[in-house]
C-alpha cells in the first residue's frame, strides 16, 4: 500500500504538469457558421493506419469532435444516420489541436482503437498536424458538441450544425444530402 501511495504521489506532479502544458498549448476559436465556404485541405490518418486527405472529391459527411466528451453527441448522430439508411460517405474526425495531443497521438489513437471495432477504423480519421485549420474553420469553443459538416464534391460546406443532435436537424441534413446527391428515395 505504501509503495502505491508513493507511486501516486510521484505521478501527481507529472499529471499536473501534463494538464498545464496541454491546456496552455491549445487555442480556442469562437464558434462560426462556415456554410458556403470551402473546407480547408487537411491531412489525417485513419485508425486503420491509412493517410487520408480531406476533403475528398466526392460528397461526404464529416463528424468532427474536439473533445472526448463530444463522443456522446457524435454517437447519437451515427446511430440516427445508420437507422435512416444514410448513403453519403461519412468520416468521424477527432480533431486535436495543440502540441501535447500531437506528441501523444500514438497513445490517443491506440485508446480509440480499443473502443472502436476494427471494421470501423477506416472511417475514423484523426487529425493532429492540421487540427488548428479545422478548429479555426468551425470554431472549437464548447467542444462538448460535435460539428456536423456535409460537403459537396467541391469541398464546399452545404450543411453545418454544432448544437447537438436533434431529429429535426437530422431531417434538415437528409434534405441537404438529397439535394446534393439527387437521391430522392
Amino acid at each position: 500500500m505504501r509503495r502505491r501511495t508513493l507511486s501516486l504521489l510521484w505521478s501527481l506532479p507529472l499529471l499536473t504538469a501534463t494538464a498545464v502544458v496541454s491546456t496552455s498549448c491549445q487555442t480556442t476559436w469562437p464558434r462560426r457558421m462556415p456554410t458556403g465556404e470551402v473546407f480547408p485541405a487537411v491531412r489525417g490518418t485513419s485508425l486503420a493506419g491509412q493517410p487520408v486527405q480531406l476533403p475528398l472529391p466526392e460528397p461526404q459527411l464529416l463528424l468532427i469532435g474536439y473533445d472526448q466528451d463530444a463522443q456522446f453527441d457524435l454517437d447519437r448522430w451515427l446511430l440516427a444516420l445508420d437507422a435512416s439508411d444514410w448513403r453519403v460517405r461519412t468520416f468521424e474526425v477527432p480533431t486535436l489541436p495543440g502540441l501535447v495531443p500531437g506528441l501523444l497521438s500514438g497513445t490517443i489513437d491506440g485508446g480509440m482503437r480499443r473502443g472502436i471495432p476494427s471494421e470501423d477504423w477506416a472511417a475514423v480519421v484523426t487529425v493532429y498536424d492540421d487540427a488548428e485549420a479545422i478548429a479555426a474553420f468551425t470554431g472549437n469553443e464548447d467542444g462538448l458538441t460535435g460539428r456536423v459538416l456535409l460537403l459537396g464534391a467541391d469541398g464546399r460546406v452545404r450543411f453545418f450544425h454544432d448544437r447537438g443532435f436533434s431529429v429535426g436537424t437530422l431531417k434538415k441534413l437528409q434534405r441537404a444530402a438529397a439535394e446534393l446527391t439527387g437521391d430522392e428515395r
